[in-house]
């Protein structure tokens, strides 16, 4: 059985209720599956995990949240090499940029990045149906 990590941050709720999807489909898939909030991943942790599915929605000129996820995401990427990831978040301005600069970043870790999902807002059943599927590719 795998072990997968699904590490957020959300303000609005809706980037949780993608990481629920995630965890659903990732546990349909066989998984043992974690769900962490942002402030409580390490470095450390990720070789507990097979796999992990990071969440975070575009913040302010389209960036990572900056007070809590950035710097998790910059202590941890280091340590990803060799695994699989995927990134997910919401947005409500702007086009995804965020996703484009967060998923080249991901690309530069030796991880293997299985997917990205992005939703307008709160995720649609489609947004929610692609997140579920990120978790099953994780699994």
């Amino acid at each position: 059985m795998s072990k997968v990590a699904v590490v957020y941050w959300t303000g609005t709720g809706n980037t949780q209720a993608m990481a629920d999807a995630v965890a659903e489909g990732a546990k349909g898939a066989g998984a043992d599956v974690a769900s962490v909030f942002a402030d409580a991943f390490h470095a450390a942790d990720v070789a507990g995990y097979d796999a992990i599915a990071f969440g975070c929605p575009a913040m302010g000129a389209e960036v990572l949240e900056e007070s809590v996820f950035q710097p998790m995401w910059d202590e941890v990427k280091g340590s990803l090499k060799g695994k699989k990831i995927g990134l997910f978040g919401s947005w409500g301005w702007g086009g995804g940029a965020w996703m484009e600069d967060w998923s080249a970043d991901a690309g530069q870790t030796g991880a293997t990045l299985v997917g990205t999902v992005t939703a307008n807002n709160a995720p649609d059943d489609g947004a929610l149906a692609e997140c579920r599927d990120l978790g099953a590719h994780l699994a």
